[in-house]
C-alpha cells in the first residue's frame, strides 16, 4: 500500500477505501500524467538506439510491447472521458477500476523491461522514477501508485465488479445496430457452433456445411464486401467494427470452426477492391459476399514465413496466361476453398524484390478431404496436404505444391496494371487480418473467462468454492481486465481503419491481444486443474487454439521488430529532428 507520505490518509485508512471510490489514484489526470512520462521515456529509449533492426532486436521487441500497452491505456482513458455518457453505474465503476489496474500494470511492465537493460537504451534507473500530483496536491510516486492499484484488495474488488457485471467486459457499449449484429451472431455461436466445436476439434473434422450454410444466411461472408456487390459493407466507407464484433462472437464459439471463416474473404475482398479491375470485382465479389464462393490465401512459403517480400513461387508467362511453379504452406481452408489467392514472383530481377510480386486467383474444386490433387487438362496440377496441428482445427492448413499450374490472364489481379503490386495488395488485406486476429483473440479469451467464472463458482476445494480464494479472484480479475482492454482497443482501431488510418495500431492490438490470450487461456486451464488438461474439456481447446494467434497474420517477432519497431524508430527520429524548430517557435 502507499506510504503515509504519499497520501493524506494513513495506511489503515487506505485499507478501508473501496477501489471504486474517488481516491487519488483514480483521477484521470494522474493516470494521464504517469502515461505521459512513460511515453516520453519510451521515446527517449527509441531515440537512443542505433536503428539497427537486426542488432537491437531485444530492445525493439520490448519497446513494441510497451507501445502496444501504452496505446491501449490511451484508448481506455479516452473512453473514460466519455464516462458521463455510460448508461449504468456498474459499467462506469468497472471501467475506472480496469483503467487503474491496466495503467499500473503497463507502468510496471515498462519499468521491468527497461530496468533489465538500461545501458542498451542509454537510460538509468533514476529515469524510471515517475511522479504525479494527485487532486489534493500530494505527490504520488509510481511505486506507490502501482502498489495501491495492484494490491490484493484492489484485485479482489475488481473481480467482484466483473461478477456484478455478469462477466461482461467494461465500457464497450455499442450503438443499437451493432448490438443487434452482436446478438444475432452470439446466438448462432452459442446454439450452432459451440455444440459442434469440441467434436470438430477432437476428431479433426472439416467445418460442416450446416455451419457454413448458417453463416451464409446471416450474411457473414459479405461483411467486407460493399453493398453494390451484394455485401453488407456500406458503399461509401467501411464498417470494420461490424467485422470485429462478428469475429469476436464467432471465435467465442470456436476459433477453428467459426471465428476464422471471415478472415479469408476479408483479405481477398480488400485485395480486389484495392487493385482488381472492374471486371474482376464484378465477377468475384458477389460470390464472396453470398458465401457461394469460398476462398483461401496462399502466401506463406516454407522459406518465407512473415518475410512476404522473399516469396519464391514463380509465375511465368504462357500463352494466354501464367504457369505457377513452387511450394506454399499454411494455406488455411485450401481444401474447402473454390479459389486461392496466390502471391507469386513475376519478376526475379527487380530491386527491391517485393516489387516483383503479383497476385493471382487460382480456381480449384472444393473438397472436405485432408489431401487433394487437381490436375488440369493440359497436365498442370495443384496438390494440397493438410498439416497436423495441435490446435486450430476445423479449417485445416495445407502444404501446397504447384506444378505448371495454368492461370489465365484474367485471373491476374489488376491485369497488366497489377504486375509487381501484389505485395501492396496483400499488405492492404493483412491490415484487416491483424485487426481480425485481435478480435479472434478477444473472443477466445471471453470463452475461457466464461468457463472459468462458472467453474470457480461450482468447484469446491478444501471446503469452499474455488472462486472464494484470493488467488483465484486475482486471476479472474486480470482475465476480465485484459478482455476489456483488448475489446476496447480493437473497437478503437476499427474506427481508425474506417477513417483511412490504423495500420500501425492494427499491428499493436494484434501483438497485445494475442499475447494476453495465451495468458488468459493458460490460467483458465490452470483453474480447471486436471479437468482443464482433459481433452473432453473445452478449456484445453482454448489453450491450444490460443497458441497459434501470435504466429499467423504476422509472427509476433516480425511484427514487433520489423513493423512496429521500425515505425517507433522513425517516429522517435522525427521528434528529435523537429525539436529545435519547435523550441525556436515557442
Amino acid at each position: 500500500m502507499p506510504t503515509q507520505s504519499s497520501t493524506p490518509e494513513s495506511s489503515s485508512d487506505q485499507d478501508k477505501l473501496s477501489p471504486t471510490t474517488d481516491r487519488p489514484v483514480g483521477d484521470n489526470a494522474v493516470l494521464r500524467h504517469f502515461l505521459d512520462q512513460a511515453n516520453a521515456l519510451a521515446q527517449r529509449a527509441c531515440s537512443n538506439l542505433g536503428g539497427d533492426l537486426d542488432n537491437e532486436q531485444l530492445q525493439l521487441f520490448d519497446l513494441a510491447f510497451s507501445a502496444a500497452e501504452l496505446e491501449a491505456c490511451a484508448v481506455i482513458l479516452r473512453k473514460l472521458d466519455e464516462e458521463p455518457k455510460l448508461k449504468d453505474n456498474v459499467s462506469s465503476s468497472l471501467l475506472r477500476d480496469v483503467a487503474r489496474f491496466f495503467v499500473a500494470e503497463t507502468l510496471l511492465n515498462q519499468r521491468t523491461r527497461i530496468a533489465a537493460r538500461t545501458g542498451d537504451y542509454g537510460l538509468t534507473l533514476a529515469d524510471l522514477n515517475f511522479t504525479a500530483i494527485t487532486t489534493n496536491g500530494v505527490a504520488l510516486t509510481v511505486d506507490d501508485f502501482i502498489s495501491q492499484s495492484m494490491a490484493s484488495s484492489s484485485m479482489d474488488a475488481l473481480c467482484q465488479q466483473f461478477q456484478l457485471n455478469g462477466g461482461e467486459p467494461a465500457g464497450a457499449e455499442l450503438p443499437d445496430e451493432q448490438r443487434m449484429i452482436r446478438d444475432s451472431f452470439r446466438q448462432f455461436a452459442q446454439q450452432q457452433v459451440a455444440p459442434l466445436a469440441q467434436r470438430i476439434h477432437r476428431e479433426d473434422l472439416t467445418i460442416p456445411d450446416e455451419l457454413i450454410d448458417g453463416l451464409r444466411e446471416l450474411g457473414c461472408f459479405g461483411l467486407s464486401v460493399p453493398e453494390r456487390f451484394g455485401g453488407l459493407n456500406p458503399d461509401d466507407g467501411d464498417d470494420s467494427l461490424g467485422m470485429v464484433i462478428v469475429t469476436e462472437e464467432l471465435s467465442r464459439g470456436s476459433l477453428g470452426a467459426a471465428g476464422s471463416l471471415i478472415t479469408r474473404p476479408e483479405i481477398l475482398a480488400r485485395a480486389l477492391l484495392e487493385g482488381g479491375t472492374q471486371e474482376q470485382q464484378a465477377q468475384w465479389l458477389p460470390g464472396l459476399a453470398s458465401g457461394a464462393t469460398l476462398c483461401a490465401i496462399s502466401v506463406t512459403e516454407p522459406a518465407a514465413g512473415s518475410d512476404v517480400a522473399s516469396v519464391r513461387l514463380r509465375a511465368q508467362r504462357s500463352d494466354g496466361g501464367w504457369l505457377l511453379n513452387g511450394n506454399k504452406t499454411w494455406c488455411t481452408f485450401a481444401g474447402k476453398a473454390d479459389v486461392l489467392l496466390v502471391l507469386a514472383r513475376t519478376d526475379t530481377q527487380v530491386v527491391p524484390p517485393h516489387k516483383g510480386l503479383s497476385l493471382f486467383l487460382v480456381e480449384k474444386p472444393r473438397t472436405d478431404a485432408h489431401s487433394f490433387e487437381h490436375t488440369q487438362d493440359g497436365g498442370g496440377s495443384v496438390v494440397g496436404k493438410a498439416i497436423p496441428t495441435l490446435g486450430y482445427r476445423g479449417m485445416h492448413s495445407y502444404e501446397m505444391f504447384y506444378d505448371n499450374f495454368f492461370v489465365p490472364d484474367s485471373n491476374l489481379i489488376g491485369g497488366d496494371a497489377g504486375l509487381g503490386k501484389g505485395f501492396y495488395y496483400t499488405m492492404r488485406g493483412f491490415m484487416g487480418g491483424r485487426l481480425q486476429t485481435a478480435a479472434r483473440a478477444t473472443g477466445l479469451m471471453r470463452a475461457a473467462f466464461d468457463a472459468s467464472l462458472r467453474y470457480c463458482e461450482d468447484r469446491e476445494v478444501f471446503g469452499k468454492a474455488l472462486g472464494e480464494y484470493g488467488l483465484s479472484r486475482a486471476k479472474l480479475a486480470r482475465m476480465g481486465a485484459y478482455i476489456s482492454v483488448c475489446q476496447l482497443f480493437s473497437y478503437n482501431v476499427a474506427g481508425q481503419m474506417d477513417s483511412g488510418g490504423g495500420a500501425t495500431e492494427a499491428s499493436l492490438v494484434k501483438l497485445l491481444a494475442c499475447r494476453l490470450a495465451e495468458w488468459v487461456t493458460r490460467e483458465a486451464l490452470q483453474l480447471h486443474g486436471g479437468m482443464g488438461y482433459a481433452e473432453e474439456s473445452a478449456v484445453s481447446r482454448y489453450f491450444v487454439d490460443a497458441r497459434v494467434l501470435s504466429i499467423f497474420e504476422g509472427a509476433e517477432e516480425t511484427l514487433a521488430i520489423r513493423v512496429v519497431g521500425k515505425s517507433l524508430l522513425a517516429d522517435a527520429r522525427r521528434e528529435v529532428a523537429d525539436e529545435p524548430a519547435l523550441s525556436a517557435g515557442r
